[in-house]
């Protein structure tokens, strides 16, 4: 479900009291493939809830380029929130997602392991303030850019 920072906020708030444990994620999530739905099966399993922080689209156009993204932002975020493993969706506008996550607090921030820990953005934050940063392997072969360059053929 694509909520409002102010929802979510909410919602974490009264899950930590429940003792619930928040993962958090986040990408552009352009063209949806076997590789996110690997990685996000498994970011769900860190926790309880599973927070997908969503790049807008003007914060995937300066990351990516012009032509991108393929899919806008609400789009993206339906398909996102259709997806079993995720609770919400939030987006952001900046480059990072480093204010939500000051913002929201996750007791687990995850990325795939092409990041190391210390270039993770928020990572030094999470850790701070007791969390945990975890990477996922992501499946070979497969990336929107990937798919992509294959269409264009």
């Amino acid at each position: 479900m694509l909520v409002q920072l102010e929802t979510i906020k909410n919602i974490i708030n009264n899950a930590k009291t429940l003792g619930k444990k928040i993962v958090f994620t986040n990408g552009c999530f352009d063209i949806i493939h076997s590789g996110h739905c690997f990685y996000l099966a498994e970011a769900k399993k860190l926790g309880d809830i599973l927070i997908v922080g969503l790049n807008s689209d003007s914060s995937v156009k300066r990351l990516k380029g012009e032509t991108r993204p393929i899919n806008n932002e609400i789009d993206r975020a339906n398909v996102l929130s259709s997806l079993k493993p995720i609770d919400y969706v939030v987006l952001f506008e900046e480059d990072t997602p480093l204010n939500l996550i000051t913002e929201l607090s996750p007791d687990v921030l995850v990325k795939g392991s092409d990041y190391k820990i210390e270039n993770i953005a928020g990572a030094d934050f999470v850790i701070k303030n007791g969390g945990k940063v975890e990477t996922i392997p992501l499946v070979e072969g497969k990336s929107t850019t990937e798919i992509i360059k294959k269409m264009k053929q």
